[in-house]
Formats: structure tokens, C-alpha cells, sequence
């Protein structure tokens, strides 16, 4: 079967065809660090390590290029709002969002350079798109001309007599209010880099086209973000790269977002939820299972309902795979291969959500076997279970989740057993009538750790946030 993906640019399904055969090179988007992730920012880091390990899973070999914005507009009016250096917030976040990808079992990327690694290589890129008629200096800064690029907006299908290019401080100078600024003069108090046009900083869009080419040279095979990059980041990235003579990327796929109330999840707007408060009240597993099984390109609508529906649905795969194990007396490992209808899905755009179908479909029928006694096909189930959780990267059993056990959730089921006959007792207790037990029995429930809530579909519990 041949893996096909969602082109962007192409606005298709499009079979993947590699530049080198047997290899896969992919460029990501990664964290502006201004700030701790939400998220919506680490929903795009596991999209993408899904898609990664797919392609591992079908022999590739994979170059996975995810870089990290430390100097920005927003970086620095962080700086001047805390009285800290800028470069120490940069870090600080930067390793909270590591400290995040790494929670939710997303794999380390190949390379993973910071913006402020890569000024001579940003410097050469300047240099060159002036040469080469596409970009001029005015004031200090270094601006792209977008009429000297034919194919601009082509990404985003825009029409460039009706574009409002974003703007920032400061950008004076320019040919034309449409022109973007790749490099940004120097202001009082402002970190900056010397160059031929005077001190100043890198733009955000000049950053990734360096270190794509830097890292994967003058073509490859996927570029990936979020959909709100495709204009206007991603269609500079593409005129600047274009410009010096670069082909660039040849697959163009983005993901959705994470919503509150249909509003995209930001800072800014106030509605975000940090990965590390959720962490503390939800399973990483389960938050990975809630951001990762959904289509990459639709959007997720947080809800605290939606996070239980997964915490279920993932509880219903655990115990099965515990069950098993238990009842095999060792570790089953993963099949060698994944059912054809599990490959069949994610071969067609990363069908995630068909996939994890066919998962639920196995354990049920691993579940049978274990009811009928039958231990070779409840262990040839489990087998292919541990297989496609393994490409999801929620297998249970995987080292990564080992970390869990200090909240006992690696005994989830066992607990989940518990928790249902005490629940049996305060139910009981509800059809006498008997009020004073049935609200005990839930105070000590509550007094353990033990969220309670009752639903139409009778009561259920999480565990509540850590002390």
C-alpha cells in the first residue's frame, strides 16, 4: 500500500512518492517559547510524531527536523513585562515544552535547532534573495518583495491585491505595505546581531527557512504546522526558500486546533490549558489518547465530558491488555505486523479514528477469547493490540509509561474493579433510600483521591489532581 497525505498546496489527497527512496524527511514547526504549551501546542508535536512513527513502521527511515522560535516579537515584550532576561525565558519555556512532548510519549526529534543557533546561515539567506532581486534594506531592516515572487500565496489561494500583510513595530522603509520583514532593525534595550545592513534580528519567517535548509538542504519531503501557520509564515517561508533558488517542500500538511467555546485555544484569549495542570489531574496516556486519535485535520472541542470519554475508552483498552497479561503469566510482545485494515486506514491520510476502530474491534474479540477460555487467541489479540497501540504510541506496556506507576495507574483496572464494587455499595444504598451511607461511602471515596460524579449513565470517578 502506498501512504497518502493531504497536500495543502495541492488541496488533495496525494499518494507520497519520497525524495530518496526509503527515507523520509520532515520539517515542524515547533515552539514559540514565550510562554508554557497548552494543548493545542503540543497537539501538533504529537500529530506529527504519529505520522513519524508510521513511517518507521513502514520501513522509512526518518529525518525529523522540529525547530524552536527563541527570539521573537512576543519574547521580547515578555522580557520587558517581567524584568528577566529574554533569553531566560526562552529557555524556561522551552524546556517546559520538552518537559510536555515528552509527557504525552512523544519521541525526540532528529535535530532540534534554536532560531538564535542560525544567524550567519539567515544572514546568507538575505544576502542571496538581494542579489537576486527579491529583497531590499530600508532603515535597518531587510524586507522581501512579494511582486518580485510570482508564486506568491499560493499556499493560502490569497489574492495579493487584497492582502493585509501582519506588521510590526517599527517596519519603516518598505516599497510596499505588503512586503514582509525578514530582518527587524535594532531598538534600544532589544537583543540584536551585527550584519551588513546594520544590528537588528531575525523575522519569524526567515528563521525556519534557514534551518530547513540548514538541516535538510534545498529540498524535502514535508513541511508541517498548524493550520493557522499557513499565511502568513508558511507562505513567506516558501517565497524566501523559492526565492534563493531552494525547491523546498514537496508535501504541505497541516493539523487542526484545539477549541474552547469554537475559539482556537491561545494565551491570549485567555482560554488555555496549560499540559502541566493537566497533567497533574489527568493520565498522560489518556491526554494523549484524547489529542491524538482524532483526525489530525479536524478540530478537537476541549470539554471536560471529552477528556472522560477517552479516559473510558482508553480504560476498556487497558484492561483488556492487563487481563491478558495476567492471564498469560508474561509479557506478550507486539506482532511483527498490524492488521490490514489498521494499515489500510492510516496508509489513507492517517486515519487515526478508522484505526483505532480496528483496535476496538480486536479487543473486543480478545475479550471473547477470554471469556471462552481460549488463552492462544486472547494472546494472538493482545499481540496485535500491543502492534497498533505501539504505532499510536499508546501502548501501556511500552517503558515510556512506566513513569506512571507512582499514581498506581499502571493498576488502573485492578482499581477500576475496586472503585465499582464500593460504587455497587453506595447504589445499593441510594435504592433504599439509605442517604447518610450512600454519602458516606462518597466522602471516603472523595477523602482518597477519588473523584465521584453522577451521569445519566450512572456514576464515574477519576482520579483527582495530585497533592
Amino acid at each position: 500500500m502506498t501512504i497518502r497525505l493531504y497536500d495543502t498546496s495541492a488541496r488533495q489527497i496525494r499518494d507520497f512518492v519520497p525524495l530518496t527512496a526509503g527515507c523520509v524527511s520532515i520539517y515542524l514547526c515547533g515552539a514559540t517559547v514565550q510562554a508554557a504549551p497548552h494543548i493545542g501546542h503540543i497537539r501538533s508535536g504529537l500529530n506529527f510524531d504519529i505520522m513519524r512513527r508510521w513511517f518507521e513502521h513502514r520501513g522509512y527511515d526518518v529525518t525529523f527536523v522540529r525547530n524552536v522560535t527563541d527570539i521573537d516579537d512576543k519574547i521580547i515584550t515578555k522580557s520587558a513585562e517581567q524584568g528577566r532576561p529574554w533569553w531566560a525565558i526562552g529557555y524556561e519555556n522551552e524546556r517546559a515544552f520538552n518537559a510536555g512532548y515528552d509527557a504525552l510519549g512523544c519521541l525526540p526529534p532528529t535535530y532540534e535547532p534554536r532560531a538564535t543557533g542560525h544567524i550567519p546561515e539567515m544572514i546568507e539567506m538575505m544576502r542571496g534573495l538581494i542579489e537576486r532581486g527579491h529583497a531590499y534594506a530600508a532603515d535597518g531592516n531587510v524586507y522581501f518583495d512579494v511582486r518580485s515572487f510570482p508564486g506568491y500565496l499560493s499556499l493560502s489561494n490569497q489574492d495579493l491585491d487584497d492582502l493585509r500583510q501582519p506588521s510590526g513595530e517599527g517596519e519603516t522603509g518598505k516599497r510596499d505595505p505588503r512586503d514582509f520583514a525578514m530582518w527587524k532593525a535594532s531598538k534600544p534595550g532589544e537583543p540584536s546581531w551585527e550584519t551588513p545592513w546594520g544590528r537588528g534580528r531575525p523575522g519569524w519567517h526567515l528563521e525556519c527557512s534557514a534551518m530547513a535548509h540548514k538541516y535538510l538542504g534545498s529540498a524535502f519531503d514535508i513541511h508541517g504546522g498548524g493550520i493557522d501557520l499557513i499565511f502568513p509564515h508558511h507562505e513567506n517561508e516558501i517565497a524566501q526558500a523559492r526565492g534563493i533558488g531552494d525547491a523546498f517542500a514537496n508535501y504541505w500538511v497541516h493539523n487542526g486546533w484545539v477549541t474552547m467555546s469554537g475559539e482556537k485555544m491561545s494565551k491570549s484569549l485567555g482560554n488555555s490549558v496549560l499540559v502541566s495542570e493537566m497533567v497533574k489531574t489527568w493520565r498522560p496516556i489518556v491526554l494523549r489518547y484524547y489529542l491524538g486519535t482524532p483526525h489530525y485535520r479536524s478540530m478537537i472541542e476541549y470539554s471536560e465530558d471529552a477528556l472522560r470519554e477517552a479516559e473510558s475508552a482508553f480504560a476498556r483498552i487497558e484492561g483488556f491488555v492487563q487481563r491478558v497479561t495476567e492471564k498469560a503469566g508474561e509479557t506478550v510482545e507486539p506482532a511483527a505486523e498490524v492488521p490490514p485494515a489498521f494499515a489500510e486506514a492510516m496508509d489513507d491520510d492517517l486515519g487515526v479514528p478508522q484505526a483505532l476502530a480496528i483496535v476496538h474491534t480486536t479487543v473486543r474479540q480478545g475479550n471473547s477469547a477470554l471469556a471462552a477460555d481460549d488463552k492462544e487467541a486472547a494472546v494472538s489479540r493482545l499481540a496485535e493490540v500491543r502492534a497498533m497501540l505501539g504505532v499510536l504510541g499508546l501502548d501501556p506496556l511500552d517503558d515510556h509509561w512506566g513513569g506512571e506507576s507512582d499514581r498506581g495507574d499502571d493498576l488502573h483496572g485492578v482499581v477500576d474493579t475496586l472503585v465499582r464494587l464500593v460504587l455497587d455499595q453506595r447504589q445499593s444504598a441510594r435504592e433504599r433510600k439509605d442517604w447518610t451511607s450512600a454519602d458516606a461511602i462518597r466522602d471516603q471515596l472523595n477523602q482518597s483521591g477519588l473523584v465521584i460524579e453522577d451521569s445519566p449513565a450512572g456514576p464515574r470517578w477519576t482520579l483527582g489532581p495530585r497533592q
